[in-house]
């Protein structure tokens, strides 16, 4: 388990961590999202104990973080730290050693680190020699070192290709039954496929912890799409009639008489009924109405830019 109280993180006057509270169950396997920038890398080094807070608390199960703890966490930065002139197999041993794995269970842990990774046809090759591919699976494979209860990874899936992409998703989505798992991630699609929760930060803050599941469906149940005849332009004039709504976005043009719009609704009223009776009263066709099918990606960019201040939810759609 991961806690973390009222954790702010500055360098000097820059605030990079703002308060930032959340809490991963045992057990669970947790997407970290956020643009370049936002304090994923920041809030993983704290976790583990790399750098220190400037104000807060962080508990690993349920106990304050101290070197203790640190030896219950595996860490996979992102930029592959490696020692260049070991062998792959070296390096793991190596990492075997500093982590105290005993000496007659430690070329069995290796061994096995190796055949789950993958790693067999490279064992023996200088890690300077071997890809960016290998490099990364090496790298997890030290963080797995001494089986730690708590995985914090650092973008697991860079550089690879995609048959090793799945070979590796897979992998941390075994490891659900005996680890907790904190994973950072720019390809939103594998958070889908692996996480259980999401939490989204931007600017050092957090702006939603909830299921992928949850997130889409959010912002879907908040946007209406149609399709309209509309000769006289009045889709402008609906807001008038519908208090509910809070912005209309024109989205592209269908045909030479038919364009789409977005609607966007206040918190969580279904009006579809309503725009059925309203958009005729206003001469508007209604060729097709349904609720947005929002994936993943497009409900962390709405979420990133509504918490912005930005009035076009929609993003780069012109707003009315």
């Amino acid at each position: 388990m991961i806690e973390l109280k009222n954790v702010t993180k500055k360098y000097g006057n820059f605030i990079a961590i703002n308060n930032m509270n959340f809490k991963i169950e045992k057990g669970e396997i947790v997407g970290f999202l956020g643009q370049n920038g936002a304090g994923k890398t920041t809030t993983m080094k704290l976790i583990t104990g790399i750098i220190d807070p400037t104000d807060g608390e962080i508990f690993i199960n349920n106990e304050k973080l101290s070197t203790k703890c640190k030896k219950n966490i595996g860490y996979m930065p992102e930029n592959i730290p490696l020692y260049q002139d070991l062998t792959v197999k070296e390096f793991i041993n190596f990492i075997a050693e500093l982590k105290c794995v005993k000496k007659d269970e430690r070329k069995n842990e290796v061994e096995k680190l190796i055949k789950d990774l993958r790693l067999e046809s490279v064992k023996d090759k200088l890690i300077k020699n071997i890809s960016r591919g290998y490099k990364q699976r090496v790298s997890l494979a030290g963080a797995l070192v001494g089986n730690p209860e708590i995985l914090i990874l650092d973008e697991p899936t860079v550089g690879l290709d995609p048959k090793q992409v799945i070979e590796i998703r897979n992998l941390i989505k075994s490891l659900r039954k005996s680890h907790t798992v904190l994973l950072s991630s720019h390809i939103l699609s594998e958070v889908t496929q692996m996480c259980q929760k999401v939490i989204i930060i931007d600017k050092g803050e957090i702006i939603a912890i909830d299921t992928p599941q949850n997130l889409e469906a959010k912002i879907n149940k908040n946007c209406i799409i149609v399709n309209i005849e509309d000769p006289s332009n009045n889709i402008k004039n609906v807001i008038k009639d519908v208090p509910e709504i809070s912005q209309i976005n024109f989205k592209k043009d269908i045909d030479k008489n038919t364009k789409q719009y977005e609607i966007f609704v206040k918190d969580e009223h279904d009006i579809r009924k309503k725009l059925f009776k309203i958009l005729p009263k206003h001469n508007i066709t209604i060729v097709e109405l349904k609720t947005s099918e929002t994936s993943l990606e497009e409900a962390f960019i709405n979420l990133i830019n509504s918490e912005r201040g930005n009035e076009d939810v929609g993003n780069n759609k012109k707003g009315i």
